[in-house]
């Protein structure tokens, strides 16, 4: 049997390949799982400084395993809660682990697939990629995280208006709402993806973990405290080695090497 989720270490980079391309990714209990355990452990391993996330085959991932949903439809209730518990805890470690996660898409973007992408930071198109909320379609309502992230993205009308109706949208569509940062050709997406994964791996990651919890938080906070929040994490950043670093950089006119310290 293979493994629902591959790690791959290359340098400071991890790569989360979701790894069910016959069944284009959709989840299942096994994946969630899975996916669960594969973002912690790059969550928690200090060497890691960029994520990307990418799924093998044809497509990122297709949303659930609605075949094997319908299949045990007489359990699927009572057993549901706690496969969404670790997918859920996957997708809220993707948007708070304290480095940038990079989505990498193709194929099919849709339902979880679409929940997946918008919990990571950033995310890179391949122009093929096709992108749908699609839970109405089988009947059901948004989870993974996307009836919080779309309206903040695309604002509420839109947000519904493609949760209600389903409908696919294309890779340059998808650009013009933001709900992705790049859209290339299907021949570039690997190379044009480690690139921007490398590059912010070499970043001041320490500088971009407060950078990430700054944005995720301002939906809480009114102005004076994020005001207050964006001090504190200044002046936690001014004690760090990338800032001297990046300031003696900037002085000696030189490209700055950072270490995330």
């Amino acid at each position: 049997m293979t493994d629902p989720v591959l790690v791959e270490r290359r340098g400071a980079c991890a790569v989360l390949t979701l790894n069910r391309p016959e069944k284009l990714n959709a989840l299942d209990g096994a994946l969630m799982d899975e996916l669960d355990r594969a973002t912690r452990a790059v969550s928690e391993d200090p060497d890691v400084r960029a994520v990307m996330v990418r799924g093998a085959g044809r497509a990122f991932m297709a949303g659930g395993d609605v075949a094997a949903f319908h299949a045990n439809l007489a359990t699927l209730a009572r057993d549901f809660p706690a496969m969404g518990q670790s997918f859920h805890a996957s997708v809220k470690r993707l948007r708070t682990m304290d480095k940038p996660v990079l989505a990498c898409v193709h194929g099919a973007v849709a339902g979880g697939g679409l929940s997946v992408m918008l919990a990571c930071d950033l995310a890179i198109a391949s122009r093929d990629a096709l992108f749908s909320l699609a839970y109405a379609n089988i009947g059901t309502s948004p989870d993974g995280g996307s009836s919080f992230t779309l309206p903040r993205i695309v604002g509420l009308r839109k947000a519904l208006e493609l949760a209600f109706l389903g409908e696919r949208i294309g890779a340059d569509q998808a650009l013009e709402l933001g709900l992705v940062n790049w859209v290339v050709e299907p021949a570039e997406l690997e190379a044009r993806a480690f690139d921007v994964l490398e590059r912010l791996a070499a970043g001041p990651t320490f500088a971009l973990a407060r950078t990430k919890a700054l944005f995720n938080e301002t939906w809480e906070r009114p102005l004076a405290a994020q005001l207050d929040a964006e001090l504190a994490a200044f002046t936690r950043c001014v004690e760090t080695a990338d800032f001297a670093e990046g300031t003696g950089a900037f002085v000696g006119k030189r490209k700055p090497g950072f270490t995330g310290r």
